[in-house]
């Protein structure tokens, strides 16, 4: 165990910051143990070559106080498979996922730090992230800068219910853990001492307060909104899940517009739309041809490493919806030079917020962020909306066009839908979640409770919001640019495509290319051939067949042992999952 301690590669960030510290602490004690040791020596040497006078040397130490040993003892608990709902913002993290490689802290990091400083799970390895042991599964896996509002995670976690006579914990077998000092008292307390013995355990009264427990440890950007009693037994976040809904917001306009007297009318015939606008009705039209079953390979990334990926994929409901009561005033915007002709009403009030939204049983990695950059291309008058019917028919295009991706922040994973029995489009998650505040409304409504966490975190923005639009009202309407002083000055700005891809600002690209003209991206079989032969095969197609090879020994094995491995394989294979979601 002394070996796998040490591989650092695994351990959190926080883990390292603390061996570091710990590191700090023991050299700095030898170096003070070093100097006493010099100091009673020079003091002895001294005393000796007085002839035995009195003795100048330090009064011994006092005896330090022994730590009490806090620990949860895991053997007096029982457990159970727990789903949680939980939300995030994912504009300061390197993704869902840990990563080992990456360089911002992810959410799976932050989440292993408080279930194990809550003592609801209790690893070997506390410093080790690493899920095996505790049935962990999770329904997406968003990537870096990517939000949630409706993730689902399930962990097998440490409960409260008594535990019965012939029944051993799964984690009485794990050692120690935290020293449980973040721990709450209502944590220490033991199982029997949780309800009365007179009546059967009630989950809302008698179970520990996990959503609770685990706010109180997390970052101010991510918190448990619900956890759910009825958790079946087989249940997995990832398998189990029918529909994942996502919502990509921008605003209207995208960027800063200029102004028609030094807009370049040259600009204008690329674009066919004031710079920094969107035709709304358009990106509708468009977003609604990706309902249906299709095949989405020209509106993903390619994950060179799975060979087996399917393309194909379901699509319930694909629009574009506008927020209301989002908009930020701005004054400026309403004045005519900003305004583009036809396009908006003079009474809608601007800048306005719209989503994407897109409902479907899974995606592929990065295929939302695709989709919304095509979207954008389509919203600016650079392309029509027939650009999607097109991308979608692979037999015409077989490979992608080389275009840059829409950008991370913006969008959300906002749903995720468990439902039974139920066809769609129409589904209803039929997990009964119970969300923070239904058993207390001071959880919710409280000091330090959900809402008032949240209501921090949006004021703290919504001051930054109001501060900047300020400013930018300040910037826009104090010059007047009609005098123009420079008489070198340039009539018109330079003629070049400025891009909306849903980030803070636009990007200048020059001459716009239309998709069509552009560079092709190798084909996914071309990419699979390549790794095939990178990893020592002659082709993908063998590449296949040694990986099925691989997966029917392990079938093997797995069936010999008792497990239910192939049941979850089963689940993966009838949805057409893969590894590679936004």
């Amino acid at each position: 165990m002394v070996s796998d301690r040490l591989d650092y590669v695994w351990w959190t960030k926080t883990a390292l910051i603390e061996r570091l510290r710990a590191l700090d602490a023991d050299i700095k004690s030898l170096e003070d143990d070093r100097r006493l040791a010099d100091t009673t020596t020079t003091t002895t040497t001294t005393t000796a070559g007085d002839g035995g006078g009195a003795s100048s040397s330090q009064p011994p130490p006092l005896p330090q106080k022994k730590k009490l040993d806090r620990r949860i003892d895991p053997s007096k608990y029982s457990t159970r498979l727990v789903a949680f709902k939980l939300a995030y913002l994912g504009k300061n993290y390197g993704g869902f996922e840990f990563s080992t490689h990456a360089s911002a802290p992810s959410i799976e990091e932050e989440l292993w730090n408080a279930f194990v400083k809550s003592c609801l799970i209790f690893p070997e390895n506390p410093e080790v992230v690493n899920w095996e042991s505790w049935e962990y599964s999770k329904c997406g896996r968003t990537d870096r800068g990517v939000s949630a509002f409706g993730q689902v995670i399930a962990v097998r976690v440490r409960s409260n219910r008594p535990l019965e006579s012939k029944e051993k914990s799964p984690a009485e077998t794990e050692e120690g853990g935290e020293d449980g000092k973040e721990a709450q008292a209502e944590q220490d307390t033991s199982p029997e001492q949780a309800r009365k013995p007179d009546r059967e355990f009630n989950d809302h009264l008698d179970e520990l307060p996990y959503c609770r427990m685990l706010n109180k440890l997390l970052p101010p950007d991510i918190r448990m909104l619900a956890w759910c009693p009825t958790t079946p037994e087989d249940f997995s976040a990832r398998y189990d899940c029918r529909e994942r809904q996502y919502r990509y917001f921008f605003t209207q306009p995208a960027f800063s517009p200029l102004p028609h007297d030094i807009e370049n009318p040259e600009a204008t015939k690329v674009t066919k739309i004031k710079s920094g606008w969107l035709d709304i009705a358009a990106m509708r039209e468009a977003a609604k041809k990706f309902e249906g079953v299709h095949d989405f390979r020209n509106f993903c990334r390619t994950d060179h490493a799975k060979p087996n990926i399917k393309f194909e994929r379901r699509v319930y409901e694909s629009d574009i919806v506008e927020v209301p009561d989002a908009e930020t005033g701005l004054p400026f915007l309403d004045r005519d030079q900003f305004r583009p002709q036809g396009l908006v009403d003079k009474s809608q009030k601007v800048p306005s917020v719209y989503y994407f939204h897109v409902r479907g049983t899974a995606f592929l990695w990065h295929q939302i962020r695709c989709m919304v950059a095509v979207l954008f291309m389509v919203g600016q008058g650079l392309e029509d909306p027939s650009i999607v019917d097109r991308l979608l028919d692979i037999e015409a295009e077989p490979r992608r066009p080389n275009y840059a991706l829409a950008d991370e922040v913006p969008l959300v994973l906002w749903d995720c839908l468990f439902p039974r029995g139920e066809a769609p489009p129409e589904r209803h998650d039929a997990i009964k979640w119970a969300y923070l505040g239904e058993d207390n409304p001071l959880d919710q409504h409280g000091v330090g409770g959900l809402l008032s966490h949240a209501w921090e975190h949006w004021r703290d923005r919504k001051m930054d919001e109001l501060l900047s639009a300020q400013l930018l009202n300040v910037v826009a309407t104090q010059p007047d640019i009609s005098l123009r002083r420079d008489p070198k000055a340039p009539a018109y700005a330079r003629p070049s495509t400025r891009m909306c891809e849903g980030a803070n600002r636009e990007r200048a690209i020059g001459r716009y290319q239309s998709l069509l003209k552009r560079q092709r991206l190798p084909s996914p079989e071309e990419s699979f051939d390549k790794e095939a032969r990178r990893r020592g095969y002659a082709s993908a197609v063998e590449w296949r067949e040694a990986q099925a090879r691989r997966k029917a020994e392990h079938e093997a094995k797995t069936a010999e042992a008792g497990a239910d491995w192939p049941t979850l394989e089963a689940r993966a294979e009838s949805l057409a999952l893969d590894e590679g979601e936004e």
